[in-house]
């Protein structure tokens, strides 16, 4: 499955005022089963994008597709995981990953032998019965990803879904993560304010402009996996990533081979 972004531009009103554009002409063609980071300076409306290719908010102009059909609301193929983790805590672990499945009016048996699959999955079948307020940060999140996962979507939209966690905890996610994306092979567009994190988990690295955001460019990781944080190619692509978010900065002209824009 395909996801492909036209021409996109998104502007909110300021009464009295000229409109503010958060994102202007972006173009970015998603494939199936890639794993695409979207990173640049605050403000330049990554998550912005992230929620109209979610149906949850609306372009201005230009259009979001699936395999060449328009998408202009919540679509079952694609599912959002938020940083906040958004879990219920009045329902247990299980519970929480069988929410989608009932509302999608599979039966309660059913539904939670899907959803002790994909405990099984991210590591925490043991803590079916728990609570939300009982896991720590980092296993509420994995909460979250099975509970997105249980639902079968083709694409997961992720919004800095680490941003909240300490340094070890997201490394180890991340590890974790690129152990389940390699197992189901969804693909995955994921927004991140951290240039370490784009460069470990991505095939492509999409960096954006200070707002009004426009795609300054888009960077082929060349890094076999597993990849090893403290190589000098990881190093040096890590550098050129900052420098194209750095507009001071001068991007190491010998990468720029390795570099592609759609």
């Amino acid at each position: 499955m395909t996801l492909t972004i036209r021409h996109l531009t998104k502007e909110f009103p300021v009464p009295g005022k000229e409109n503010i554009t958060a994102l202007s002409d972006i173009n970015l063609k998603v494939g199936n089963k890639e794993f695409v980071s979207v990173l640049g300076p605050s403000g330049c409306g990554k998550t912005t994008l992230l929620r109209i290719i979610a149906g949850l908010d609306s372009t201005t102009f230009g259009t979001i597709e699936l395999d060449g059909e328009i998408i202009d609301s919540p679509s079952p193929q694609m599912v959002m995981i938020f940083q906040e983790y958004s879990l219920y805590p009045w329902r247990t672990v299980r519970d929480n990953v069988t929410f989608g499945l009932e509302v999608e009016g599979m039966k309660k048996p059913q539904a939670r032998e899907v959803a002790l699959n994909y405990l099984h999955l991210v590591g925490l079948d043991e803590f079916a019965e728990r609570y939300p307020y009982e896991l720590s940060g980092g296993m509420r999140q994995r909460v979250a990803v099975a509970r997105a996962l249980a639902i079968e979507p083709q694409i997961l939209l992720m919004d800095e879904p680490f941003g909240a966690l300490d340094a070890q905890t997201r490394n180890k996610l991340q590890k974790e993560l690129l152990e389940i994306w390699e197992q189901t092979r969804k693909t995955i567009l994921f927004v991140t304010h951290s240039v370490d994190e784009a460069v470990y988990l991505s095939d492509r690295i999409v960096v954006l402009t200070p707002r009004p955001g426009r795609i300054r460019d888009i960077i082929v990781s060349p890094l076999p996996r597993p990849r090893d944080r403290t190589s000098p190619e990881f190093a040096r692509i890590r550098r050129y990533v900052l420098d194209l978010i750095d507009e001071s900065g001068k991007a190491k002209e010998g990468l720029r081979g390795q570099t592609s824009t759609l």
